[in-house]
């Protein structure tokens, strides 16, 4: 039976710091990039691509790769990617609205990259909040009103970028109630889920994302 290397905790805490030096340096050029006219095409284009970079870093970290990993991983993406196609044809859950072309690649008029961010906002919410509790619905009570707070922080910066628009450009209450049913049903397939859910980058980088949209309405003169 073959054991399996770990890197010695030195190395382990230098590859964190990196990491954490990389996403904050991610976001604060993020900030500036999209706070100036003259520069701010250019990062939108960048948008999904930051997304991604984000995942890829924060999976760089996570210890539960098991079998149940994929199938929350898998169940995320297309619960939220479904719960926003649902909405954009019928004009229900979260009300009238249209995805722009910021967020890049569409799929039944929702971009791609959507499923990838109600993953990993979940993800982020769903480790920070882990340890707080062991019962699984005030967890996922935590973590999707957690969500409701950072969508309501996202929302202008979203509409500002051309990430999406709204009909008659008036955000529906509808949409943060059930923002909060997606993300609380997604939060209890996480819960429930069997695999180690500890990430030493997830707190640090939910935080960056906060303060990145944060900035951005101020930046952007909303």
């Amino acid at each position: 039976m073959h054991k399996i290397a770990h890197a010695p905790p030195e190395a382990q805490n230098k590859r964190l710091i990196i990491a954490k030096i990389v996403v904050v340096a991610l976001y604060a050029v993020g900030v500036v990039g999209l706070s100036l006219p003259e520069y701010r095409e250019m990062f939108l284009k960048l948008t999904p691509a930051q997304l991604l970079v984000s995942l890829v870093i924060l999976l760089g970290f996570h210890k539960g790769w098991n079998e149940a990993f994929p199938i929350f991983a898998t169940a995320a993406f297309w619960i939220g990617f479904g719960a926003e196609a649902i909405g954009i044809h019928t004009g229900h859950l979260f009300g009238d609205y249209v995805y722009g072309p910021t967020l890049g690649p569409k799929l039944w008029q929702v971009p791609i990259v959507i499923g990838v961010n109600w993953f990993l906002l979940v993800y982020l919410t769903g480790t920070v909040f882990h340890r707080v509790t062991d019962n699984d619905y005030y967890a996922a009570l935590l973590g999707a009103t957690a969500m409701v707070v950072i969508d309501y922080i996202l929302e202008p910066v979203a509409v500002a970028l051309d990430m999406w628009h709204w009909k008659f450009e008036i955000i529906p209450a509808g949409n943060y109630f059930s923002w909060f049913a997606v993300a609380f049903l997604i939060h209890l397939i996480y819960r429930k889920a069997n695999f180690e859910r500890g990430n030493p980058l997830a707190a640090w980088m939910l935080v960056a994302m906060i303060l990145f949209f944060t900035m951005l309405n101020f930046t952007l003169e909303l």
